[in-house]
């Protein structure tokens, strides 16, 4: 009788390997695609949260660019595939026409995105949501898994399609309430204020047909983590790059040294005028703009913010502003705030909310600036990037 030898199978070669993203069974995040609007305060939100998970120097930043110029303006209030679809029909239509600067203005390139320095970025690409996914899966093997981090409405479609097309790829993490169908993105982060109108008191404050306009339908689900403002970029490390930057500059002012920040009037904070005069007009810039003790910055780049936040020993902050407030109360320092008076609603909850934990207090004009008082600091983004960390965990993924 004879006998057969025993055929084994050859050894996996190269391409049968499973991608080191898995070893050891367990998949790793290792890059980010950050969704953005164009709007500073929405992209700093993904940035802060990008900079928390410790994937600031891997990764890609889209960018959502509406139409602009002449009637585009008016056209904002359109989800954004319907407002550029108009606007591409009314330049073919108005094109080389007396009525095209009425309608258009000038017709440079429809969509402009700009290179985006201040980031550390050498160029911003325009948001197409298959072309992510490609990038995604085409990059796969080598990069890793993605997290995809959208802020503002009209980066929503954007995000919830990448990760419908990719959801083996990518994890879908979107900031700011997007309204309804939570469930198509991974998670959801919002302010907590999101839901005032769903409180006790929001019920008796909040007109009955306003409430599905400015607030969620239903309390918050599993997927959404809430925060007590907004998501920024100035952690302690950037901070302390930032006191290295601006010594020069702000060390040698005189102390206390006191940080204005103003905002402007919105919707839901409605100062006015009476207001305005009193923080800032052409009596001031008059008056302060060559005074020893005063330096009223412009808008000229470098911007000083993140040096003030390191240098500053007090704010006063106009209380339209949700991000400058985050951004301040995240130094322990005192914070006082102009215009809580003003606020209703949603605002009004968030300022509450800071006065509770000790963070703010209002401005009256006759507080002593040489008083010095802390609490703990806010760390929004440190907070959800932990939650981040505990969901990937949950599905056998981890940041690496």
């Amino acid at each position: 009788m004879s006998i057969r030898p025993l055929l084994l199978p050859e050894p996996p070669g190269e391409v049968d390997r499973a991608p080191e993203i898995f070893a050891g069974g367990v998949a790793a995040v290792r890059r980010a695609v950050v969704i953005g609007n164009g709007c500073a305060g929405a992209e700093n939100q993904c940035l802060g949260l990008v900079r928390a998970l410790g994937l600031a120097d891997r990764l890609t930043l889209y960018r959502i660019i509406r139409p602009t110029g002449g009637i585009n303006k008016w056209l904002h209030f359109l989800p954004i595939s319907l407002h550029k679809m108009v606007d591409q029909v009314l330049r073919h239509i108005l094109s080389n026409t007396t009525f095209t600067t009425l309608f258009q203005g000038k017709l440079s390139a429809p969509y402009p995105v700009s290179n985006v320095q201040s980031l550390g970025l050498s160029s911003v690409l325009e948001a197409d949501s298959k072309r992510i996914v490609t990038m995604v899966r085409d990059t796969f093997e080598k990069e890793g898994l993605a997290i995809v981090v959208a802020c503002g409405r009209d980066t929503i479609p954007y995000a919830s399609s990448v990760r419908c097309l990719a959801p083996d790829n990518v994890f879908a993490i979107q900031i700011q309430h997007p309204r309804y169908r939570l469930d198509r993105f991974d998670l959801v982060v919002t302010p907590r204020h999101d839901y005032y109108a769903l409180t006790a008191k929001g019920q008796q404050e909040v007109p009955w047909l306003f409430r599905r306009w400015i607030t969620p339908r239903e309390p918050p689900g599993p997927n959404v983590v809430l925060t007590s403002g907004a998501l920024h970029q100035a952690d302690s490390a950037a901070l302390r790059i930032a006191a290295t930057n601006w010594h020069d500059e702000l060390a040698p002012l005189p102390k206390p040294l006191v940080v204005v920040n103003i905002g402007g009037p919105t919707r839901n904070c409605n100062y006015g005028v009476d207001l305005a005069k009193q923080l800032v007009s052409d009596l001031i810039l008059r008056e302060f703009s060559t005074h020893p003790k005063f330096y009223i910055w412009g808008g000229e780049e470098p911007n000083p913010h993140l040096g003030h936040l390191a240098w500053a020993d007090a704010f006063i902050i106009t209380a339209d502003s949700i991000s400058m407030l985050s951004e301040a109360c995240s130094t322990g320092k005192p914070v006082y705030v102009v215009g809580t008076e003003h606020c209703r609603w949603k605002f009004s909850d968030f300022h509450n909310t800071l006065q509770k934990r000790g963070a703010v207090r209002p401005f009256t004009g006759s507080e002593d600036m040489s008083d010095s008082w802390s609490y703990p600091p806010l760390n929004d983004a440190i907070d959800v990037a932990a939650r981040v960390r505990e969901v990937l965990a949950q599905r056998g993924w981890t940041v690496g």
